[in-house]
């Protein structure tokens, strides 16, 4: 007798739907497996008879085939194995094959039988939903994940010995997890990082809020102990807060790449900080079965990367791509794997190699060195880069004023909290999302050359300015309508409807430029 279950493979964000067909028959007692697998997946059969035989099923001596088709797709991961051994226990007659209709299998299985934890539960759960499956099977560990896909029940075990029992009986389904319900639960707790510990830096953290407003990709340059790293961190208690299609997205990726612990949702906003030591499949993805790398797991959130020139150039450069894209794609001889890198890009940086230039009381470092420094990051590179802001050492008076007036006696004064700023940042991205509600982008950092002529109109001084500075700075095409972008911004946040020269000079001086 031919069984027929289904299983799912994953293919860069989305998921395959597998069929898994077990054959036993007469012959020289043998099990083979085909369908373009993987060594863990041939490896499958091994776990599955030894999960099967430990929990009282034996299999007859006759020859057993196992396929998994589309035979053109390359089966990768262990969570076939329920799939194969559900399908081994119809051909034995166990389990009633009308009683798996319309249901997709997922988990790996322990050789005593446990069902245990895959990557990916949520993606492939999706798809079996699309393509019209009713019910979907997974391991214990999973059962948080997948039930925040609406539309399809979830049912799991927590061994073979207790689905043999429960498909004899009525199945038990999972209850839907509420998304926005657990979102609100994680907002209310109090944010380990908060603009209000930041001392100073009023012109820095004008400039983050810019950047955050408009998704723009900003870095921080100043000597060791100004606050960059502390700003970086303070940055996610900023940004909005995740909407459940978010939520569902980014707990997608980081379930494919194996971050998820025991059923756990991502509610907050990613924040990645890879040290320059990293490898480059571990920033970009990839490896032999590819998994999302840091810049995909950093999706929705913020990518920090500290001390920008010790990164190699290779790594550097091959960030370019994916920053003006927001994807990244992997081309393996099996296939093209595509990830999405939507994130916003956090850099900080010395000045010199000492860290301490232009102040020579401490900076040693000579004038080639330093060029030498800066010339680490590329052209190309820090074209990419809206908004340098230098962040300068905090002053004793700045440090003290906040907590002793001048009579010495404690003050009161308080500073900007995070959930203060992440008010008016919210003001501006509704307004950018009803300039935007009929164009495919987000945010004023997206806009196309023509959308930056249809949606950040100028007056005539603004643009007159713009011209100035574009012919002596020599700008290129792209650092001029980074520019607009960022004036854009900054007039939503003053509530203007048309850019003026105020919002384009300041956006030029948050430019900079770390070469002069």
């Amino acid at each position: 007798m031919v069984s027929k279950t289904y299983c799912a493979v994953l293919q860069g964000i989305s998921a395959e739907i597998i069929n898994i067909e077990v054959d036993i028959g007469e012959g020289l007692p043998s099990c083979e497996m085909v369908g373009l697998l993987s060594s863990e997946v041939r490896e499958a059969k091994e776990r599955v008879k030894s999960a099967l035989r430990n929990s009282g099923i034996f299999l007859p001596s006759g020859r057993t085939t196992i396929s998994l088709s589309p035979a053109d797709i390359r089966k990768e991961g262990s969570g076939f194995d329920l799939g194969i051994a559900v399908g081994i226990m119809i051909s034995l007659g166990l389990i009633d094959e009308e009683k798996v209709k319309n249901k997709i299998f997922i988990g790996e299985l322990g050789l005593d039988g446990e069902v245990k934890k895959v990557n990916g539960v949520l993606n492939m759960v999706m798809a079996a939903r699309n393509k019209g499956f009713k019910e979907a099977v997974v391991p214990l560990a999973n059962v948080k994940e997948a039930t925040m896909v609406s539309g399809i029940n979830i049912i799991s075990f927590k061994n073979l010995e207790e689905l043999v029992v429960a498909f004899d009986s009525t199945l038990k389904y999972e209850e839907t997890v509420d998304i926005s319900k657990i979102i609100d639960e994680d907002e209310d707790k109090e944010e380990v990082y908060d603009f209000s510990n930041v001392y100073g830096q009023g012109i820095a953290k004008r400039a983050i809020e810019i950047a955050v407003s408009g998704m723009h990709n900003i870095m921080l340059v100043g000597p060791p102990g100004c606050g960059k790293s502390l700003m970086a961190k303070c940055i996610p208690s900023i940004m909005p807060k995740l909407s459940v299609d978010e939520a569902l997205e980014i707990t997608g990726i980081h379930s494919m790449g194996g971050r998820l612990g025991n059923n756990e949702v991502i509610t907050k906003r990613p924040f990645l900080s890879p040290h320059y030591t990293t490898t480059i499949t571990a920033l970009m993805g990839g490896g032999k079965n590819p998994k999302p790398g840091d810049i995909s797991l950093a999706h929705g959130g913020i990518l920090y990367l500290d001390e920008f020139p010790e990164f190699p150039r290779k790594q550097l450069e091959t960030l370019r791509q994916p920053m003006e894209d927001g994807q990244i794609t992997i081309s393996r001889v099996n296939g093209n794997y595509t990830y999405p890198a939507r994130f916003m890009l956090v850099a900080s940086m010395n000045p010199c190699p000492c860290g301490y230039y232009p102040d020579r009381n401490k900076c040693n470092c000579s004038i080639y060195q330093i060029e030498k420094y800066k010339s680490k990051l590329s052209g190309p590179m820090y074209d990419r880069i809206d908004i340098c802001v230098n962040v300068e050492s905090v002053k004793l008076e700045e440090l003290m004023s906040d907590d002793y007036d001048k009579n010495g006696l404690q003050n009161d004064v308080k500073r900007d909290t995070s959930k203060i700023i992440r008010q008016r940042v919210e003001r501006v991205r509704k307004i950018q999302l009803e300039r935007f509600k009929n164009e495919s982008i987000k945010f004023n950092s997206q806009m196309n050359n023509e959308q930056v002529k249809k949606y950040a109109k100028m007056d005539s001084e603004a643009a007159k300015f713009l011209g100035q500075v574009f012919e002596k700075k020599k700008l290129s095409a792209r650092s001029y309508y980074k520019i607009i972008k960022v004036a854009r911004t900054i007039s939503d946040i003053e509530g203007k409807e048309f850019i003026d020269k105020t919002s384009i000079a300041e956006a030029v001086g948050l430019r900079g430029n770390i070469n002069e």
